[in-house]
């Protein structure tokens, strides 16, 4: 053990014997071998630094084999040297593999760069939520519907990336969908995993469109297994559905000229055909006045007629006195919003058999 130790110490500190060095110096494939060696050592990350540096060491290696094979003439330089080239082609076969597997269809590479990539998706989370869709991108023709209201269940979750689609309830118009949308946001918020439903609105595509749609199950299993995609499927469902909603306010805001606060409920009743047509609300107004005009008190009677000053002539029997016109008592406020009732309102849609979209009563603040 003694004897073993003090020969590691004489190989570390005093080094080998040289009994000669060689005058001659190597050849140029040695040198060269060496340089492109150094310069494969210096390749970065990422999957484009390791094509530069196994492609760098493939070469250099392959210079080592071919300074084995004609100027050392050693069989252990030429087998270890083409060991390690071949281990470098290998790993640039492994490099090119994986960039055929990260190649993504053309529309799902843009839906990634137009709504993924700003949010600092990673590609493979990506992958997943295309591998849930299996990759297929489905198409609408013109006027084709989607949904139609009341008779399509709500079994899949979709995103419009081209065209444009129409959203309209009873034949009113409420809003468009375009593309990097989802189609059916409300539908999904509004039911839990276990529960059924349908459209309440009718969504009919006004070009040729084309879409990806996610069935509801398999994204639901999706999304309980991974926290992050259930985050970001959060994220993106609530700014879409935030969106829907700023878009009906903007149309009431150009339809009346005073923009409301989309908290309110009942906004489906301002859009309905009632308070566009002024059929029926002129009739109620007509009606109604009567009957607010009964209801008023009755005002003091008139005061009698002063006689005539002394020296002039009486009136004459068939003259009466002057009628004051009377001040006409100012209406109530005959906004839209305002001049019915919550069960006036609430009759004429069930009358009308529509289902309304948030609640009617409110409690007043």
């Amino acid at each position: 053990m003694s004897t073993n130790s003090s020969s590691v110490g004489q190989l570390l500190f005093q080094g080998p014997t040289c009994f000669g060095w060689k005058q001659v110096l190597e050849g140029a494939v040695y040198h060269l071998a060496n340089c492109i060696l150094l310069f494969g050592f210096m390749a970065g990350s990422g999957v484009y630094g390791c094509f530069y540096l196994f492609g760098f060491l493939g070469t250099g290696y392959l210079c080592y084999m071919l300074w084995g094979w004609f100027d050392a003439c050693g069989l252990d330089v030429v087998c270890w040297s083409c060991l390690l080239t071949v281990a470098c082609l290998l790993q640039l076969a492994h490099q090119v593999y994986r960039l055929r597997m990260n190649v993504l269809p053309e529309e799902f590479d843009l839906l990634y760069k137009t709504l993924c990539l700003p949010l600092r998706v990673p590609l493979c989370s990506y992958k997943e939520i295309v591998r849930c869709c299996q990759e297929q991108v489905l198409s609408l023709a013109m006027e084709q519907n989607y949904a139609v209201e009341g008779e399509t269940p709500i079994n899949r979750l979709s995103l419009l990336l081209s065209g444009r689609v129409r959203v309209s309830q009873d034949g009113q118009f409420l809003h468009y969908i375009f593309p990097y949308q989802f189609m059916d946001s409300p539908e999904w918020e509004s039911l839990h995993p276990s529960e059924e439903g349908t459209f309440q609105v009718t969504l009919t595509a006004e070009t040729e469109c084309s879409y990806i749609s996610w069935p509801r199950k398999s994204l639901h299993l999706l999304l309980s297994r991974e926290r992050y995609l259930s985050r970001l499927f959060s994220a993106l469902l609530g700014y879409d559905i935030s969106e829907k909603l700023y878009t009906l306010n903007d149309k009431l805001f150009a339809k009346f000229g005073l923009r409301f606060d989309i908290r309110l409920p009942s906004l489906y009743h301002v859009l309905g055909p009632s308070s566009s047509d002024g059929g029926p609300e002129s009739e109620d107004e007509d009606v109604s006045e009567p009957a607010w005009s009964a209801a008023r008190p009755p005002g003091p009677p008139p005061p009698p007629p002063l006689p005539p000053p002394p020296g002039s002539s009486p009136w004459p029997a068939t003259t009466h006195p002057a009628r004051v016109p009377r001040a006409r008592t100012p209406r109530r406020d005959s906004s839209p919003l305002v001049s019915r009732t919550p069960l006036q309102i609430s009759s004429q849609v069930t009358s009308r058999g529509r289902v309304p979209l948030a609640p009617i009563h409110t409690p007043e603040l």
